[in-house]
């Protein structure tokens, strides 16, 4: 079965495989990347083709969250930074300091907010994240502001072309046990 001529949707029970199922047939196939839940911790390997390997998206444990806040990150990423672990971006983990932690809240805003439309087109509910348990937050509404001012951006100028396959490939997927 198509979805709106995107994406091929397989029968699975788990929430977190069907997405995996549903990132594969509308964007993993095409560029030659797997969604993986299961992790301890979310990280991006990029293919290895001499070894017949393709990129990763790792997910921390099956939480869909992390699942679509990662393939947030993929969905932004260009075809350079696609080619280097973590996308080659910096990532300093819980504990930053308040200076550390506004850096990553700066850095974060795009991609929540590309997250927050998968969450909407899944029937989730989208929470934004500070990310520093064992640190300062940071302030919590200005960053949801920026969140929601950006996701208001791309309303009205158009979600990076992946993140649009996937989200609408989300809105397609059949109803029932696996969506909450």
């Amino acid at each position: 079965m198509r979805l709106r001529g995107a994406c091929l949707r397989l029968p699975v029970t788990e929430p977190t495989s069907l997405i995996e199922s549903i990132f594969w047939d509308c964007l993993g196939h095409k560029h030659y990347t797997r969604l993986e839940g299961g992790a301890a911790e979310p990280e991006y390997f990029p293919a290895d083709t001499a070894a017949s390997r393709p990129a990763r998206i790792v997910y921390r444990q099956n939480f869909i969250a992390s699942a679509f806040h990662e393939v947030a990150h993929w969905c932004i990423a260009g075809a350079q930074r696609r080619k280097q672990a973590d996308f080659g971006y910096w990532y300093e983990g819980d504990g930053r300091d308040q200076q550390a932690q506004g850096r990553f809240l700066q850095v974060e805003v795009r991609p929540q907010a590309v997250e927050s439309f998968f969450h909407a087109a899944w029937g989730s509910t989208f929470h934004p994240s500070l990310d520093n348990l064992h640190g300062p937050a940071g302030d919590v509404r200005a960053f949801a502001q920026a969140i929601a001012d950006e996701r208001q951006r791309l309303q009205r100028q158009c979600l990076p072309p992946r993140a649009a396959i996937f989200a609408q490939a989300l809105a397609n997927a059949p109803q029932g046990d696996s969506k909450p």
